[in-house]
């Protein structure tokens, strides 16, 4: 296979990594204002992700260096014509992670409340940006025969783009209460499985119609992969009901699983739809990106290809350790005690 063609894969498979994993610790800090309902139970929702939150984010860091890499031409164009929504998604990844870091070195009710606030927004803004801005690289955005998008951020929230959008941010939303009904005990537990309840039909209803919405475009654009982006929406639907039934039935693990194998699909039915371009332009096809000429030189490619066999795994390795270390649940009883402990 020509190693452009590979390392279109590859990207995809790190942004799939990072949705997955990210995707749940988006989840988890969209659930703080169900969830936590006294400042206890909100350190118990913050606390399941508190060792592993950072550590999901560098999929996001790896995937951005490989696609500069391996596609500069594409990376350019998308940072150039998206800059603004990549820049609030950034910001609001920084509240975020600075929200986590600094929440529990203050004993002030009021700023802990701040930061609550900022953990939302910095959970809602990427789950919903993300989901829009693979929406339009998707569908296509007007770009002109110098490669340059010649749109605006109005261009992006487009009727598909949003729909995308908002399908991310529930899915994500699912995902991180589920993770949060795992790795509780007690009321933060049992409301998370009715939450993940009430969460179920608007979800389920969000992404039948972006699996629909995506098959079509696919098909008008006579898709290559038409097959697999069919298949792959099939099997991320199915996954998804699935999860929506093991939690009813209290199987936590298995529908966290589940919810997991659901956003795996749900990302590469995306990204099988945009298969062979990377980005298509809606003003002249002609000057649309596609995999061979938006990619770096055959040498580029192999010395990454090599880079990627060797460090790749080790990778893995250490963050499968790592969610190995941090397994246990986050018990009430263990907050309650350490903050005894500090007092």
């Amino acid at each position: 296979m020509d190693l452009a063609y590979l390392w279109f894969f590859i990207v995809g498979v790190l942004f799939v990594g990072y949705f997955v994993l990210d995707g749940f610790d988006f989840g988890v800090g969209m659930s703080l204002p169900f969830l936590g309902k006294n400042d206890v139970s909100r350190r118990q929702v913050i606390n399941t992700i508190g060792p592993v939150w950072d550590l999901n984010e560098t999929w996001l860091i790896v995937a951005g260096a490989c696609l500069f890499a391996a596609f500069p031409e594409w990376y350019a164009t998308l940072f150039s014509g998206f800059y603004l929504a990549l820049l609030l998604i950034l910001l609001a990844l920084i509240l975020r992670g600075v929200s986590f870091e600094y929440r529990h070195r203050t004993e002030d009710p009021a700023a802990r409340r701040r930061y609550d606030i900022m953990i939302v927004i910095g959970s809602v803004v990427p789950a919903l940006l993300w989901g829009v801005a693979v929406g339009n690289i998707v569908q296509g955005v007007p770009i002109d025969e110098n490669k340059e998008f010649t749109g605006s951020l109005l261009t992006l929230l487009n009727p598909y783009g949003l729909w995308v959008g908002l399908t991310t941010l529930f899915l994500f939303f699912l995902h991180g209460v589920y993770f949060v009904g795992l790795k509780t005990d007690g009321q933060v537990h049992h409301d998370a499985q009715a939450l993940a309840k009430k969460l179920a039909i608007p979800t389920v209803v969000l992404a039948a119609g972006c699996v629909v919405w995506t098959v079509v475009i696919a098909a008008g654009r006579e898709a290559p992969l038409l097959w697999a982006v069919i298949a792959c929406g099939v099997i991320a639907a199915v996954a998804l009901l699935l999860s929506v039934y093991l939690n009813w039935i209290d199987r936590d693990g298995k529908a966290f699983a589940a919810g997991a194998v659901t956003i795996v699909f749900a990302v590469l039915t995306l990204w099988l739809a945009l298969f062979p371009y990377v980005m298509p332009s809606t003003t002249d096809p002609a000057y649309s990106l596609t995999i061979e000429n938006a990619s770096s030189s055959d040498y580029t490619l192999t010395i990454m290809t090599w880079a990627a066999v060797i460090f790749l795994p080790l990778v893995l390795l250490y963050q499968g350790w790592t969610y190995w270390v941090f397994r246990k649940r986050v018990s009430r009883s263990s907050i309650e005690r350490a903050a005894a402990e500090v007092h």
